[in-house]
């Protein structure tokens, strides 16, 4: 039982209104399908996403290409292959692509069958998706890093830092998280209105307002944290993605400021920021490539949480040479960067193993899937990123995550962030 009789994939769209791939997966009368994520800011050494670029009648972002890939040569390939060897599909994935980015076959198109295939696996061993990954038992939930302010290329006000997130540090449960989340976003949408500003929202729900230094924002963030009845840095912590691929020309960075300063300077001023503001946690302080600034970094802080993102890009052999660097504490987990679950699978148990933080990730471009959810508990992830409460192919997730905490009732825990 779990054959794989036909694997069929189509041209579907994200959230951000672009081309993306379902693929599905059939085995007898069963059948599964996951939709692959896309990114906006995007690591040089992430899988490589395929798409059309001479299709002018989707601007060159169509995935016919892949789509054509998975329906006439994926589908035969891995026809009559238990759907239950996960490491063997993705093997197979893996090899008949033949690179090391994926570019022939395309890092989207390999993902969407493997995902597809642990969820018609799931499905037919008739056990919830989060119970199928690493944990087989002692199931924790995951703190929400919550997206509330968005900057960077998430929006267009101007602000340097990509995303200042929120995380309820005090939550017992994680549905009392969601709640926690829910009262600093809500009132922090009244003070943004009071102001006069727009309360729109960018690509991952947050708010966009026209603001442009990074402080601005912070002490919008702490206002309406004081405001829920919380306190800054004990109930709620403010964590910081800053993306500052986007932000590093010849040596220097613009993170604080449109001016372009030395490591060392950026440095301080992240220091500072830290301090003043109880920053808990920064993802991509530094370059991709940038290896001795976040080493430099890393020795100056304590009890921070640094998580590397386009620096890792949920691959083993980087992760590894941060973890010889000693350049973070935390990685940051998508899908996609890596294109198969199994290889995911391989860095988080890494991961967990040196120490590090895991944190699962949705992408700027995603869908209604909920397949990170599940990952999360099924890992025993420490934190998810997938947004705020706002856009429902973000909240899809927490509503997945809640009834997941619901499912282990009374053995529902929270997992450690410190």
């Amino acid at each position: 039982m779990g054959k794989i009789s036909k694997v069929k994939a189509r041209q579907v769209f994200d959230s951000r209104g672009n081309p993306t791939i379902e693929a599905e997966v059939y085995s007898a009368n069963q059948s599964a399908s996951a939709i692959c994520p896309s990114g906006a800011s995007t690591g040089t050494h992430e899988a490589f996403e395929k798409r059309d670029k001479f299709n002018k009648k989707y601007l060159g972002k169509s995935v016919f290409k892949a789509v054509g890939l998975i329906n006439k040569v994926i589908s035969k390939k891995i026809k009559n292959q238990n759907v239950h060897n996960q490491a063997r599909i993705d093997s197979i994935l893996i090899n008949l692509d033949g690179t090391k980015q994926k570019t022939k076959l395309g890092a989207n198109a390999i993902l969407a069958v493997s995902m597809a295939c642990k969820k018609l696996s799931s499905k037919i061993k008739k056990i919830p998706l989060y119970k199928s990954f690493i944990v087989k038992n002692n199931f924790k939930l995951p703190y929400p890093m919550m997206n509330i302010i968005n900057g960077g290329a998430h929006a267009n006000n101007g602000l340097r830092i990509q995303e200042f997130m929120i995380r309820p540090d005090s939550a017992k449960s994680f549905s009392d998280g969601i709640r926690m989340c829910f009262l600093v976003i809500q009132n922090l949408k009244k003070i943004i209105n009071n102001m006069g500003m727009s309360v729109s929202v960018g690509d991952e729900g947050g708010f966009a307002p026209n603001i442009s230094k990074n402080e601005d924002a912070l002490k919008l963030i702490i206002k309406a944290i004081n405001k829920s009845g919380f306190i800054n840095g004990k109930h709620i912590s403010i964590c910081l993605d800053v993306a500052a691929n986007e932000l590093f020309k010849k040596n220097r960075y613009s993170i604080h400021s449109k001016k372009y300063i030395s490591v060392q300077q950026s440095i301080n001023e992240y220091l500072k920021i830290v301090k003043k503001y109880k920053i808990k946690s920064i993802e991509d302080p530094f370059s991709e490539d940038d290896w001795s600034a976040w080493s430099n970094f890393i020795k100056k802080t304590q009890k921070l949480q640094i998580v590397g993102d386009d620096l890792y890009v949920t691959n083993l052999e980087r992760l590894k040479m941060g973890f010889l660097n000693n350049s973070s504490n935390a990685i940051l987990i998508k899908l996609n960067q890596i294109g198969t679950l199994t290889e995911t699978l391989e860095v988080i148990k890494f991961a967990q193993i040196i120490g590090y933080k895991t944190i699962i990730s949705h992408r700027s471009g995603d869908s209604e899937d909920t397949f990170i959810a599940d990952l999360a508990v099924g890992t025993n992830s420490n934190q998810i990123k997938t947004g705020s409460l706002a856009r429902s192919e973000r909240v899809s997730k927490y509503n997945q995550l809640i009834r997941i905490e619901e499912d282990l009732g009374n053995k529902a825990k929270m997992n450690k962030i410190h």
